[in-house]
């Protein structure tokens, strides 16, 4: 009488399957935290240009002249700080700009998603001369304290 010490077809086909069930649901969810990921390092990079932003007040009294030139939408690009996220370079995932032109007393910094990152819930990071915190063009229902 022979045994056989092996697997059979049927057997490595059911654990194929698994394995691709397994894959189809973690991907997902891989990708949604790896954006979250980003949007937290930028919101980061969002608060240092606030601060970048304050800094350059100190010394001129005056927040008007941050920006310089304009991006495709018409929105300054900061001289004080860096125009992307991450600041260190690579592929670029957020865009940061200057909300209009700040004015002597008032400014709003955005951070836009740009590549992968544009498929985020969140939208577009925005904060305030005064700390306010919010978002635009978020998906419907998306509250600012998720993406803060």
């Amino acid at each position: 009488m022979k045994t056989s010490n092996g697997f059979t077809l049927i057997e490595l086909m059911i654990v194929v399957a698994i394995v691709g069930i397994l894959a189809a649901i973690a991907y997902p969810s891989y990708q949604a935290e790896v954006r979250s990921t980003k949007r937290a390092e930028c919101s980061g990079a969002l608060v240092g240009f606030a601060g970048a932003m304050e800094r350059f007040f100190t010394k001129n009294s005056t927040y008007v002249g941050a920006g310089a030139g304009g991006n495709a939408s018409g929105t300054p690009a900061p001289s004080v700080y860096g125009a992307q996220c991450p600041l260190d370079g690579g592929i670029a995932t957020y865009n940061l700009t200057i909300q209009a032109t700040p004015t002597a007393s008032t400014f709003i910094v955005q951070a836009a998603p740009t590549g992968a990152q544009a498929t985020d819930k969140c939208g577009t990071l925005t904060l305030s001369n005064t700390g306010l915190k919010g978002i635009t063009g978020a998906n419907a229902g998306v509250m600012t304290q998720e993406c803060w």
